[in-house]
């Protein structure tokens, strides 16, 4: 392990306590990471020494305040490699920055007899707001199905596209079985079809570098909150003639060059046109905070890190009689598992007795779980804090409770 790794650990005050009696083990970073005292006391500091409203403020506090949000926009563009701050619209995460690309660039793009191309695997936040597209307008959405490994169909992709074919949006990692979207061949089939693309990147900036010109995408957007920065933040990036081709979504102050109640509004320039209202200006202060602190300890050796963990994971994992883990072998970031046939919440219920803290439920990918004909599964999710300690921990009260179970 990395030596700025391994140290990481006490950055976290959270994972020092006890649950249930028991140290915690805190295996549920794909729903929401834990926050390093570094993100903490750089919001808490703003707020008691440096908050004031942002934008169009003449005096000190605010024109400093409006410097340093700008600042994290420049610093989230260099983080994922986009070409200029003015591609990089401030959400409250990622369900936002997906649905403000399906009411702004759908409403604009799609319509009646257009289809559109999402994945199995994908998110409920990456399904439900193309359905709802779909609706409104008359088109449909087709799914790339997956295979018994848990690997996405890719050559189904060819069958599914066509000249009415209008975007494909596909998660960068399944929240559910780690699966890797193979996004370079993905994304040159689309391209080479002239198909708009979108990446949900929730899952995928967390875990290692992330280039949105390399990648190729149209768009990409990820949440604040699984990279150990503050919920209600996030980002979308959108190539920046697309942007500017974009009418806003939401209506309101900061979002305008000029208002009249006869003469209408003229919007401001694209990123602020889709920045309607007081944003979340603490929250993008934290969020400029946990990217400092993850580019501190390197998003390589992070992700060195985190594979070598879920490959010991998974190898221990495998020593739990009945215990049936879904997924392909080579994943990020997280292990769904079920114990026999006993149901996901019996399970995590038992392990949060022993102190370990595990996802349980449909995970918001209830078309997953019919995949696989289950109503629900444990997943365990790993995050830089975590250890191999940690994976003991999880197998030994596994197999406890397969003892107790039966």
């Amino acid at each position: 392990m990395n030596e700025k790794i391994a140290q990481a650990r006490s950055d976290f005050p959270v994972l020092a306590q006890m649950v249930n009696d028991k140290p915690l083990v805190y295996l549920d970073s794909a729903a929401s990471a834990q926050k390093p005292l570094f993100v903490i006391e750089t919001q808490s500091d703003f707020e008691q020494h440096h908050y004031a409203a942002v934008h169009r403020g003449i005096h000190t506090l605010s024109a400093e305040a409006t410097s340093r949000v700008e600042a994290v926009r420049q610093q989230v563009a260099d983080f994922i490699h986009a070409q200029s701050a003015s591609e990089i619209v401030f959400t409250s995460g990622t369900t936002e920055g997906i649905n403000l690309v399906a009411n702004s660039w759908g409403n604009q793009h799609v319509s009646t007899g257009d289809n559109i191309i999402i994945s199995e695997m994908e998110h409920h936040a990456n399904i439900v707001p193309w359905q709802m597209l779909c609706e409104r307008t008359g088109a449909s959405v087709r799914v790339i199905p997956l295979n018994s490994d848990g690997t996405l169909q890719i050559d189904a992709l060819d069958t599914l596209i066509d000249s009415r074919t209008r975007l494909l949006a596909v998660a960068q990692v399944s929240n559910v079985l780690g699966t890797i979207a193979p996004l370079e061949t993905l994304i040159a089939k689309a391209k080479q079809a002239g198909v708009t693309v979108l990446v949900d990147g929730a899952q995928g900036a967390v875990h290692g570098p992330v280039d949105v010109l390399s990648m190729g995408c149209d768009f990409y957007v990820f949440s604040g909150h699984k990279l150990y920065g503050p919920s209600g933040t996030g980002v979308l990036y959108g190539r920046a003639d697309i942007l500017e081709s974009m009418p806003p979504w939401s209506g309101g102050g900061a979002m305008i060059e000029s208002v009249s109640l006869t003469e209408g509004t003229r919007y401001a320039r694209s990123p602020w046109r889709f920045e309607a209202g007081t944003p979340n200006i603490t929250g993008i202060i934290g969020l400029g905070a946990a990217i400092e602190y993850v580019t501190h300890l390197g998003m390589d050796a992070i992700h060195d890190w985190e594979t070598e963990l879920i490959h010991y994971a998974m190898e221990m994992l495998r020593t739990v009689p009945d215990l049936r883990i879904y997924g392909p072998a080579e994943r990020e970031g997280v292990i769904a598992f079920n114990l026999g046939q006993h149901h996901a919440y019996d399970v995590g219920s038992f392990l949060d007795s022993y102190g370990i803290a595990v996802r349980t439920g449909h995970h918001c990918a209830m078309p997953l779980m019919s995949h696989y004909q289950v109503p629900a599964m444990c997943r365990a999710s790993f995050a830089l804090y975590n250890t191999c300690e940690e994976v003991d921990e999880l197998v030994t009260s596994l197999h406890r409770i397969q003892q107790l179970l039966g």
